[in-house]
């Protein structure tokens, strides 16, 4: 990432930042229901024959409980609000799954390549300034033949809902999150990468509105 965008990047994750930690006290209630399908499927895909798994935008680590206590999760999040209460949540309910949680930024983990069998990272690209170079890195610290899963909600092309989300989009400093996020962003991404592969794409409850993506590492 070049200068001019790793400062328009820093502003951005202020900005997310400060949402986040606005956020913190209320966002289990306003999205553990709608957003658990999407939570469980990630979690189901993500350790399907991995040992070592991050979780990236752990949050308050609503879905840390759905993995299985024979994996290793190491998760991360920029937000130190919302990892107190994942720390308090991994504490609480005695996740002994979880090996650490730190304040990291998803375009600059602080991991070797090819660290993990498998990344997770639920309704993170809509929230990061910079989706390609998130990806990059979620690329980087995966080891060949292992699997990025990813859930975001995907934003309509035409009609009402592409323009209400076009809306939202432009508060989306204060929601702290992309409403209007398209497709064309992963596509793109995986056009111009030829050790990664699309393995599954498909909609998932409430009503479709979220996306499951499993990408896979070739080398």
């Amino acid at each position: 990432m070049n200068q001019p965008r790793r400062e328009i990047a820093q502003m951005e994750n202020a900005h997310v930042e400060e949402a986040y930690a606005r956020w913190a006290p209320v966002y289990d209630l306003a999205f553990a229901t709608i957003m658990a399908p999407g939570r469980r499927a990630a979690a189901a895909a993500a350790q399907r024959g991995a040992e070592l798994i991050l979780d990236v935008g752990v949050g308050t680590g609503l879905e840390l409980p759905l993995f299985d206590v024979g994996v290793k999760l190491v998760g991360v999040d920029l937000s130190e609000p919302m990892l107190r209460r994942a720390q308090n949540r991994v504490e609480r309910e005695k996740l002994r799954q979880v090996a650490g949680l730190c304040v990291m930024d998803a375009t600059r983990l602080a991991f070797a390549d090819a660290r993990f069998d498998a990344v997770v990272a639920p309704y993170v690209l809509t929230v990061v300034p910079d989706p390609p170079a998130t990806l990059d890195e979620l690329a980087r610290v995966v080891k060949p033949g292992g699997e990025i899963v990813l859930v975001n909600h995907v934003g309509a092309e035409s009609g009402p809902i592409a323009w209400a989300e076009r809306w939202l989009g432009q508060k989306s400093a204060a929601l702290g999150w992309r409403p209007e996020f398209p497709w064309s962003i992963l596509s793109d991404w995986l056009l111009s990468r030829d050790d990664m592969r699309l393995v599954e794409r498909r909609k998932i409850a409430p009503l479709g509105l979220f996306t499951l993506t499993r990408i896979g590492r070739l080398k």
